[in-house]
């Protein structure tokens, strides 16, 4: 097989053929429309014919999208471009942009207009945020007939519970297939390491929550609240905090900025008695995959596709929102303590969300498709 990559802004090493679709400049001069008029997705024109043009030139058996969102590319055009390519086109989803008129996650403000017609959008003010006009009518009625003016298409949700929203949105009569995604076991996985030493808790439960960015539907306001009802046999470490954040934290909570270096990931995880994710709204979070991989057993509210990732051998599921609930699902891990669901924890990630499982499912999909 041969393949190339087309990416917005940045890109990782890759044994693909990879370029960029446009420059910075095009990137700002979408973000201000986004600002200005609402138009997220109808930017970029000059950027995507330049990427049609590449497109033509590869002549590929498969197209395979992933974000269309994010500043880079005109989504008319490109549709445009889809209905007349001979390609098979794979597009995977990661959030529910896709379906609706403005937002990629609407849990939090319990929106359910996309499911018939989005208008008034009441998170105007978030991704891709617009200052003033709301456009999410007239965007909802065009991703429709753009989204939809392909004969066939494989929708790749990557959770079930995002399959399940596909199927209810304007999406719904194509083929829609989950592939969850995939960690790298190798790099997850438990970790010798002196991190309750170096910060002088060795004998406390240590409660572990990664995100980044630490924005209102990760759910730190849950720590801060955890925070004052634990005992000190307990200490809450947080990782991928701004130095505000850092600044404005209770003192029973170490605060840490985000970190690159996988490696320290991995220690934290493995240095933890219990992964904490009090997540409000996401699809399929990964932090849940890589401290099960690391032996530490999870804590998620029950929402989006976040539970999917555990079973009640590797953690527990929590109403959301539900603060008592999360304190007696600690205490629980830490009287059954750690060990008793490290071995499973490992287990399930190895069995379910290795990342060359993930990819070997996207091969066989390929190869269905071109045959």
């Amino acid at each position: 097989m041969e393949s190339y990559i087309a990416y917005g802004r940045e890109n990782l090493p890759s044994k693909s053929s990879v370029f960029p679709i446009g420059t910075k400049f095009d990137v700002i001069k979408h973000v201000l429309l986004t600002r200005l008029t609402d138009k997220h997705g109808f930017g970029s024109k000059k950027a995507t014919i330049e990427l049609i043009d590449k497109i033509k030139e590869i002549n590929p058996d498969i197209i395979h999208l992933q974000h269309l969102h994010g500043y880079y590319v005109n989504i008319e055009i490109l549709f445009n471009f889809l209905t007349k390519s001979k390609s098979k086109v794979v597009w995977t989803f990661h959030d529910c942009w896709s379906f609706t008129g403005h937002c990629a996650y609407y849990d939090l403000a319990g929106c359910e207009k996309w499911k018939t017609q989005c208008f008034e959008c009441p998170q105007l003010k978030e991704y891709p945020q617009s200052f003033y006009i709301d456009r999410s009518k007239e965007n909802y009625n065009d991703k429709k007939k753009l989204f939809t003016s392909l004969d066939k298409m494989t929708i790749v949700p990557v959770s079930n519970w995002l399959k399940g929203e596909v199927k209810k949105s304007f999406l719904k009569n194509y083929d829609v297939r989950t592939i969850h995604n995939g960690i790298d076991i190798s790099q997850f996985s438990y970790k010798e390491n002196t991190i309750k030493r170096d910060y002088k808790i060795e004998d406390k439960f240590l409660i572990l929550g990664v995100a980044n960015p630490w924005d209102k539907r990760k759910g730190l306001k849950y720590f801060v609240e955890i925070s004052k009802r634990i005992t000190d046999d307990y200490k809450i470490l947080l990782v991928g905090l701004t130095v505000k954040q850092i600044k404005e934290l209770p003192q029973n909570i170490i605060g840490l900025e985000r970190t690159k270096n996988v490696d320290e990931l991995a220690a934290l995880y493995s240095a933890a008695d219990v992964f904490v994710n009090p997540t409000l709204e996401d699809t399929f979070p990964t932090t849940n995959l890589e401290s099960q991989s690391c032996g530490t057993p999870v804590i998620t509210f029950e929402t989006g596709g976040s539970p999917e990732a555990i079973d009640e051998s590797t953690g527990i599921v929590v109403e959301k929102g539900n603060t008592e609930k999360l304190i007696q699902a600690i205490e629980e891990i830490k009287k059954h303590t750690k060990s008793y669901y490290s071995e499973n924890c490992r287990k399930r990630v190895v069995n379910n969300f290795d990342k060359r499982s993930a990819f070997k499912n996207y091969i066989e999909l390929y190869k269905e498709l071109v045959n």
